[in-house]
């Protein structure tokens, strides 16, 4: 009876660890909470005030605040598994930054989010020209504030505008501010293959993927987990200066088909049970995004620097037989494989 009610005490423990939001913290640096900074590029700025690489995982927008870039890029945490990408010439303003309502306004140009986990209790909600997009499934999302437009690449996302609402599924795209009713039409994803933000977006999710990958490791003792470890979330991997995000168990899939590793599964890097690929980076290699034949390519625009991407060594699978932990979709739908 004892040993039953220890186990059940036991299996709560570790089923609140393995649930719960972890929100590390890097030397130096703050709490990885939402609006934190992850990545600067060229030049961007927190309320007026100047940022460089010492900003990033120190930084957090603050509810009123926004973040500008002008020649340069700019990367913010929302919630664990959330990226916010903001483009040249560009503005968003932090309205929420509570963890089960997030919410950003763009008051400028243009911005990419990445949803590779969400939950029913996020609320994660982008305002643009008045209008308000829900986001309710884990993919890629563009906004266009110059354009009054929102753009779905994979997922599903809710846009209201005043007492309208449409909802919205990958591959389709809402116009703003028009005359006519609010109206999901298609549009062609790869005619977006060589846009400047996609691809830096699509660059940023694979370097994450890769910190993922070497950071999840050090979390894996004895076959369990180890010291430091919090849950899922947001941890810190100083070889690339960056928080990634780490699942409590399994793969997250990123939508543009990088690998989310929990530590279970990363400790064996590069091998993949199952006869598919782990991890194969550099740039040669191409993703499968979208399940429709769409392709992601690197990033070779300005201020690319090469610093921790790298081509890793040739990428072998190992024998079959299973891997514990299981595998979460994360709104990644085609295959991945070892393409070049």
């Amino acid at each position: 009876m004892k040993l039953s009610r220890f186990q059940a005490v036991v299996s709560l423990v570790l089923a609140a660890i393995l649930s719960a939001p972890a929100f590390a913290t890097a030397p130096g640096a703050n709490p990885a909470l939402p609006g934190t900074l992850n990545y600067i590029e060229g030049q961007a700025a927190i309320a007026g005030e100047p940022l460089n690489a010492k900003s990033i995982g120190s930084t957090a927008l603050e509810t009123g605040q926004s973040i500008t870039t002008q020649d340069g890029k700019a990367e913010i945490l929302l919630t664990p598994g959330v990226f916010l990408r903001l483009d040249d010439n560009s503005s968003a303003k932090m309205l929420s930054p509570r963890l089960t309502y997030t919410e950003i306004g763009l008051d400028k140009g243009r911005a990419m989010v990445e949803v590779a986990e969400i939950h029913p209790e996020n609320d994660l909600l982008i305002r643009e020209d008045g209008a308000t997009t829900r986001l309710l499934k884990t993919g890629v999302y563009a906004f266009d504030a110059n354009q009054d437009e929102v753009r779905v690449f994979d997922g599903k996302a809710l846009v209201q505008n005043g007492d309208e609402h449409v909802t919205v599924k990958g591959g389709r795209e809402v116009a703003l501010n028009t005359d006519q009713k609010l109206k999901a039409v298609k549009f062609d994803k790869n005619a977006y293959e060589q846009d400047d933000l996609y691809r830096w977006s699509s660059l940023r999710s694979s370097y994450l993927a890769e910190a993922n990958a070497d950071v999840a490791r050090t979390y894996f003792v004895n076959g369990w987990y180890g010291p430091g470890w919090f849950g899922a979330g947001w941890y810190w991997d100083p070889w690339f200066s960056a928080y990634t995000f780490i699942p409590a168990d399994g793969i997250f899939y990123s939508p543009f088909g990088w690998g989310f590793y929990s530590p279970l599964l990363a400790y064996r890097a590069p091998f993949f049970y199952g006869g598919a690929y782990f991890h194969h980076f550099g740039p040669t290699y191409r993703p499968g995004v979208f399940g429709h034949g769409y392709v992601g390519r690197e990033y070779v625009g300005h201020g690319y620097v090469g610093g921790g991407f790298h081509a890793s060594a040739p990428v072998r699978t190992a024998p079959s037989g299973g891997f514990g932990g299981g595998f979460h979709g994360g709104g990644f739908h085609g295959s991945f494989g070892g393409r070049r």
